[in-house]
């Protein structure tokens, strides 16, 4: 499986795991359309603390990091790994939001309504989903190869 001063994955490891993509996109885009379509309804809906507005993308980086970790250092499928997928998405879809927003606006609750806002959070959002997607199906189908470098045919050796 591994030789001495060879990192490369074992043979039966996937090139990507559709499963946790899948997942990660749904808590990405559901995220981002609920809380549009909330704050729409009702904008100025504010989470403060100690009289300080925390904007989502705060609670979104806290969220994203929560679930990031398990997700970059356990391997599986496990109930666990899968909410954290969902956790990670919707962290994400609530840090990539606001990222225009904050940029290009004054910051206010009004100003979350503006075509720049929406727009923008469309742009970042999708910019993110399609990144899920490259790499979530980038491999498809594709297994590493015996070496586990991604070449089929490559059997390793000393030359």
């Amino acid at each position: 499986m591994f030789s001495r001063g060879d990192l490369s994955l074992p043979a039966a490891t996937p090139v990507s795991d559709r499963r946790r993509a899948k997942l990660i996109l749904g808590g990405l885009l559901v995220t981002f359309v609920v809380v549009r379509l909330v704050l729409w309804r009702s904008p100025d809906s504010d989470f403060d603390v100690a009289g300080f507005n925390i904007h989502h993308l705060f609670t979104g980086v806290l969220m994203a990091t929560a679930a990031g970790i398990p997700l970059a250092l356990r391997p599986g499928r496990t109930r666990v790994l899968d909410a954290a997928c969902l956790v990670f998405g919707a962290g994400l879809a609530l840090s990539l939001d606001e990222v225009v927003y904050l940029i290009a606006t004054d910051g206010s609750n009004a100003s979350y309504l503006l075509p720049v806002s929406f727009w923008g959070g469309v742009v970042v959002v999708g910019l993110g989903a399609a990144w899920v997607v490259v790499v979530g199906w980038g491999g498809r189908g594709r297994r590493a190869g015996r070496d586990g470098s991604g070449a089929p045919g490559n059997r390793g050796g000393n030359g």
